[in-house]
C-alpha cells in the first residue's frame, strides 16, 4: 500500500490526478497539498493546507512513495513573469527538494512541450531550468510530462478560452499542425497515474504523442 502526494491538487491536471489515484487499489493515502481547504469524497484523500511562501515548514507533509507535481499558473494570473516563476519554478523545486530529502522514490512533473533552459521564451526557459534542477535531486524514478496546450474546464474559464477549446482540436487536424494539437487535463492525469502504477524506468520524458497513447 502506497502514499501519493499531489502538489497543485486543485488545478486542471492535479484535481484529476487526485481523483484517479484515490481509485487505485494499491494507493492507501493521497495527500492533496493546497493553499486553501478542499473537501473530498474519498476517505483516502487527506487535504494538507500550506503557505507556499514557507514550504520548508511543511517538510513532514512530503513523505510517501510518489510526488505528482502539477502546480502552475499563467503570467496573466500571476501578474508578471517574476511572479509566475515563483509558482512554476520556486515552489515546485522547494517541494521536490523536501521530497528528495524524505527519500520519496518517484517524482512526476508536469512540464511543457518545448521546455528548454536555453529558450528565449521566459516560460519555456523556466520549465527547462526546473527539469534540469530536478534531475540533480537524485530521485530513484523521475518522470517528466511535456503536454501541449491544455484544455478542459477551469473555474475561471473565459469565453475566449471556451471557444479555443472547441476550435483548436479542429484546426490542428490540418496538415502540418497535428503535432500542436491540444490535450485534456484528464488525458495527462491518466497517463501520469498509469506510469506511476506500472513500474517506471529510472528516467523518462513523455512528450505529446506518448501521452496520447495512454
Amino acid at each position: 500500500m502506497k502514499t501519493a502526494i499531489v502538489l497543485g491538487a486543485t488545478g486542471l491536471i492535479g484535481q484529476s490526478v487526485t481523483q484517479i489515484l484515490a481509485q487505485q487499489p494499491v494507493i492507501e493515502k493521497v495527500v492533496a497539498v493546497t493553499r486553501r481547504p478542499i473537501q473530498y469524497d474519498s476517505e483516502k484523500i487527506v487535504n494538507e493546507v500550506v503557505n507556499f511562501e514557507k514550504l520548508n515548514h511543511y517538510q513532514h507533509i512530503f513523505q510517501g512513495h510518489m510526488l505528482f507535481s502539477c502546480l502552475g499558473t499563467t503570467r496573466k494570473q500571476a501578474g508578471s513573469i517574476a511572479e509566475q516563476r515563483r509558482v512554476d519554478f520556486d515552489y515546485q523545486y522547494q517541494a521536490a527538494s523536501l521530497a528528495a530529502y524524505n527519500q520519496v522514490e518517484h517524482y512526476l512533473l508536469v512540464s511543457s512541450s518545448g521546455a528548454n533552459a536555453n529558450s528565449v521564451s521566459p516560460y519555456l526557459k523556466m520549465k527547462g531550468e526546473l527539469e534540469q534542477n530536478i534531475k540533480q535531486l537524485g530521485f530513484k524514478h523521475l518522470s517528466i510530462f511535456q503536454p501541449s496546450l491544455l484544455i478542459g474546464h477551469r473555474p475561471d474559464t473565459r469565453i475566449a478560452e471556451t471557444i479555443g477549446n472547441h476550435l483548436l482540436p479542429l484546426i490542428c487536424k490540418l496538415p502540418g499542425l497535428h503535432k500542436y494539437r491540444p490535450i485534456s487535463g484528464v488525458q495527462v492525469a491518466t497517463k501520469m497515474v498509469s506510469v506511476a502504477m506500472s513500474g517506471p524506468p529510472p528516467y523518462e520524458t513523455y512528450r505529446l504523442d506518448e501521452i496520447f497513447k495512454s
